[in-house]
Protein backbone atom coordinates (compact mmCIF):
# COMPACT_ATOMS: atom_id res chain seq x y z
CA UNK A 1 0.00 0.00 0.00
CA UNK A 2 1.11 3.48 -1.09
CA UNK A 3 1.86 6.28 1.15
CA UNK A 4 -1.03 8.47 0.41
CA UNK A 5 -3.60 5.93 2.13
CA UNK A 6 -6.44 7.29 3.82
CA UNK A 7 -5.81 7.16 7.71
CA UNK A 8 -8.21 7.40 10.65
CA UNK A 9 -5.69 9.78 12.72
CA UNK A 10 -6.68 12.00 9.48
CA UNK A 11 -9.96 11.31 9.20
CA UNK A 12 -10.70 12.03 12.99
CA UNK A 13 -9.72 15.52 12.17
CA UNK A 14 -12.88 16.21 10.40
CA UNK A 15 -16.02 17.04 12.96
CA UNK A 16 -18.57 16.79 10.34
CA UNK A 17 -19.93 13.41 8.61
CA UNK A 18 -19.80 15.55 5.38
CA UNK A 19 -16.24 16.45 5.46
CA UNK A 20 -15.49 12.94 6.70
CA UNK A 21 -17.57 11.38 3.84
CA UNK A 22 -15.30 13.45 1.43
CA UNK A 23 -12.60 12.01 2.89
CA UNK A 24 -13.21 8.48 2.64
CA UNK A 25 -15.22 8.61 -0.69
CA UNK A 26 -14.24 6.31 -3.25
CA UNK A 27 -15.95 6.93 -6.37
CA UNK A 28 -16.58 3.45 -7.45
CA UNK A 29 -18.83 2.58 -10.19
CA UNK A 30 -21.54 -0.23 -9.49
CA UNK A 31 -21.17 -3.83 -11.31
CA UNK A 32 -17.09 -2.93 -11.10
CA UNK A 33 -15.84 -6.27 -8.96
CA UNK A 34 -13.06 -6.18 -6.94
CA UNK A 35 -12.00 -9.75 -6.63
CA UNK A 36 -13.66 -11.09 -9.52
CA UNK A 37 -12.96 -14.86 -9.57
CA UNK A 38 -11.07 -14.40 -6.44
CA UNK A 39 -13.93 -13.95 -4.14
CA UNK A 40 -13.84 -16.77 -2.10
CA UNK A 41 -10.42 -15.22 -0.29
CA UNK A 42 -12.72 -11.81 -0.21
CA UNK A 43 -14.75 -14.20 1.80
CA UNK A 44 -12.25 -16.18 3.65
CA UNK A 45 -10.74 -13.04 4.90
CA UNK A 46 -14.35 -11.92 6.47
CA UNK A 47 -14.85 -14.76 8.26
CA UNK A 48 -11.23 -15.33 9.68
CA UNK A 49 -10.75 -14.69 13.55
CA UNK A 50 -8.36 -12.19 12.94
CA UNK A 51 -10.95 -10.09 11.16
CA UNK A 52 -13.62 -10.35 13.33
CA UNK A 53 -11.47 -9.57 16.54
CA UNK A 54 -10.32 -6.05 14.64
CA UNK A 55 -13.67 -5.72 13.20
CA UNK A 56 -14.74 -5.84 17.50
CA UNK A 57 -12.06 -3.49 18.06
CA UNK A 58 -13.21 -0.72 15.89
CA UNK A 59 -16.52 -0.89 16.14
CA UNK A 60 -15.97 -0.17 20.24
CA UNK A 61 -13.65 2.61 19.19
CA UNK A 62 -16.11 4.39 17.03
CA UNK A 63 -18.85 3.28 19.79
CA UNK A 64 -20.65 2.03 17.08
CA UNK A 65 -21.20 5.67 15.04
CA UNK A 66 -21.49 6.77 11.51
CA UNK A 67 -17.66 7.62 9.94
CA UNK A 68 -17.11 7.56 14.25
CA UNK A 69 -19.11 10.56 14.24
CA UNK A 70 -21.42 11.26 17.58
CA UNK A 71 -24.82 11.27 17.48
CA UNK A 72 -25.21 9.69 14.03
CA UNK A 73 -25.21 5.79 16.36
CA UNK A 74 -26.33 3.04 13.76
CA UNK A 75 -29.29 1.22 14.94
CA UNK A 76 -28.80 -1.59 12.34
CA UNK A 77 -26.05 -3.15 10.69
CA UNK A 78 -22.42 -1.97 11.84
CA UNK A 79 -19.75 -2.20 8.72
CA UNK A 80 -16.46 -1.72 9.39
CA UNK A 81 -15.20 -0.31 5.93
CA UNK A 82 -11.42 -0.59 4.43
CA UNK A 83 -10.79 3.22 3.51
CA UNK A 84 -8.13 1.86 1.00
CA UNK A 85 -9.74 -0.60 -0.74
CA UNK A 86 -7.89 -3.91 -0.34
CA UNK A 87 -6.42 -6.21 -3.24
CA UNK A 88 -5.97 -9.53 -4.16
CA UNK A 89 -2.81 -9.83 -3.17
CA UNK A 90 -3.01 -8.26 -0.27
CA UNK A 91 -4.94 -10.92 0.94
CA UNK A 92 -2.30 -13.62 -0.75
CA UNK A 93 0.60 -11.37 0.44
CA UNK A 94 -1.14 -11.31 4.00
CA UNK A 95 -0.23 -7.83 4.13
CA UNK A 96 -1.14 -6.55 7.91
CA UNK A 97 -2.44 -3.12 6.69
CA UNK A 98 -5.94 -5.21 6.13
CA UNK A 99 -6.13 -5.76 9.89
CA UNK A 100 -4.90 -2.39 11.18
CA UNK A 101 -7.40 0.01 12.85
CA UNK A 102 -5.78 2.73 11.45
CA UNK A 103 -7.04 2.06 8.19
CA UNK A 104 -10.37 1.39 9.52
CA UNK A 105 -13.59 3.32 10.11
CA UNK A 106 -17.62 2.38 11.31
CA UNK A 107 -19.77 2.86 8.97
CA UNK A 108 -24.07 2.13 8.20
CA UNK A 109 -24.43 0.17 4.96
CA UNK A 110 -26.26 3.33 3.80
CA UNK A 111 -23.00 5.46 4.43
CA UNK A 112 -20.68 2.42 2.63
CA UNK A 113 -22.71 2.47 -0.21
CA UNK A 114 -22.18 6.54 -0.43
CA UNK A 115 -18.80 5.85 -0.03
CA UNK A 116 -18.29 3.38 -2.89
CA UNK A 117 -21.12 4.12 -5.36
CA UNK A 118 -22.86 7.47 -4.52
CA UNK A 119 -22.33 11.02 -3.65
CA UNK A 120 -23.10 12.69 0.48
CA UNK A 121 -27.36 13.29 -0.44
CA UNK A 122 -27.17 9.60 0.75
CA UNK A 123 -25.70 10.34 3.86
CA UNK A 124 -27.81 10.29 7.12
CA UNK A 125 -29.39 13.54 8.70
CA UNK A 126 -28.96 14.31 12.23
CA UNK A 127 -31.92 13.80 14.40
CA UNK A 128 -34.25 16.46 14.96
CA UNK A 129 -36.01 16.43 18.08
CA UNK A 130 -40.10 17.15 17.51
CA UNK A 131 -41.96 20.59 18.92
CA UNK A 132 -44.92 21.23 19.66
CA UNK A 133 -46.61 23.32 16.73
CA UNK A 134 -43.34 22.15 14.58
CA UNK A 135 -46.41 20.65 12.06
CA UNK A 136 -48.45 23.87 11.29
CA UNK A 137 -49.08 25.29 7.97
CA UNK A 138 -49.10 28.71 9.17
Amino acid sequence: MTSEMKRYSELILRTTLESRFKYAMLGGEVGFATFGHDRHLNQRFYQSYEWKKVRDEVIIRDRGCDLGIPGFEIHDKVLVHHMNPIKVADLKEFNPDVLNPEYLICVSPRTHNAIHFGDEKQLPRPFVERRPGDTKLW
